[in-house]
């Protein structure tokens, strides 16, 4: 599917056409193969890289060919399944338009259809400097949802412990954040390449907004890497708390089976058919239960003395 938007500075609203003007912004969203050949048509595109846009594994880089700059990016977006995954956009840069296409809807653009903020399509460098800021503003979004769930599981783990299925959806987390990290630094290297001023002609302005990305992007980077250093922290907390519940487990069960023993030894020689003391006595019954229960207590005392129970 083809978008031909529209806006300039004067404009208040986005307007979606018919038929490609200068200063469109073309958006293209799972094309078919009628579309790219159309595309690579009228754009005189390279139709290597735009097979390789609709790759889902192609990593953000940059490239120029002739006077088209061809920039590479991968976008976070939220599945149907509440996952968190990425995929590939590729954003070429002409003399007279901004093209965008990517297999996947690209969230972005319903920010700059609700008139979200001030953006023109005729600003070309601009616009581009915009939806790639747009789309860090959504990585450090998911990776501040992320930070959160640890925290609650890491506030979790200090009363009624973490749950296993608490513990699986930390594998899903690193994977999201992994995925992040892969995309975000050669984001980066594209970036700085950027700031050289030989792909897009930057103003200061624009300048500024490419050094505001870099930082951005390097937060993003630094929470994601605590954010893996913390699941990693959890989890080895989580098995050095488990196994010393297990080891003091296994002492109280060691405990009880030998304070069991003991009486039933006490008992059992009481039991024996020979003759024994107290066997005439009134209260012998009674005093065999009382001899029997003192080795009882003093392995209780001694247990509770070095804090086994």
């Amino acid at each position: 599917m083809i978008n031909y938007l529209y806006k300039s500075l004067r404009s208040t609203e986005l307007e979606q056409l018919t038929e490609y003007r200068r200063g469109t912004w073309v958006y293209v969203e799972d094309p078919s193969e009628d579309e790219l050949e159309e595309l690579i048509s009228r754009f005189k595109l390279e139709p290597g890289h735009l097979e390789d846009a609709l790759d889902q594994d192609e990593q953000p880089r940059l490239e120029r060919e002739g006077d088209q700059v061809y920039m590479f990016t991968r976008f976070a977006f939220r599945k149907s399944g509440g996952d968190v995954d990425t995929a590939p956009m590729l954003i070429i840069f002409g003399g007279e338009y901004v093209i965008t296409i990517s297999r996947n809807h690209v969230p972005a653009v319903d920010l700059f259809k609700r008139g979200r903020f001030s953006f023109a399509t005729t600003q070309r460098a601009k616009l581009v400097l915009q939806i790639l800021s747009v789309m860090s503003d959504q990585y450090d979004a998911f990776i501040n949802q992320t930070s959160k769930q640890i925290k609650g599981a890491r506030s979790r783990l200090r009363g009624r412990g973490i749950t296993n299925t608490e513990l699986s959806n930390f594998v899903i987390i690193e994977d999201e954040l992994n995925e992040f990290l892969s995309c975000l630094q050669p984001m980066n290297a594209s970036l700085r390449r950027m700031l050289s001023g030989k792909h897009l002609p930057l103003h200061d302005d624009d300048q500024d907004i490419v050094e505001d990305l870099l930082l951005s992007n390097e937060q993003s980077i630094e929470g994601s890497r605590a954010n893996l250093k913390s699941i990693s922290n959890i989890r080895e907390a989580y098995s050095a708390i488990s196994s010393n519940n297990l080891n003091r487990t296994i002492e109280l069960l060691t405990v009880l089976t030998v304070a069991l023993q003991v009486p039933n030894v006490v008992y059992a020689l009481f039991g024996t058919n020979v003759h024994i003391p107290f066997e005439g006595e009134r209260y012998g019954f009674w005093i065999v239960v009382v001899v029997g229960l003192i080795p009882l207590a003093v392995l209780f005392y001694v247990a509770r003395k070095r804090k086994i129970i």
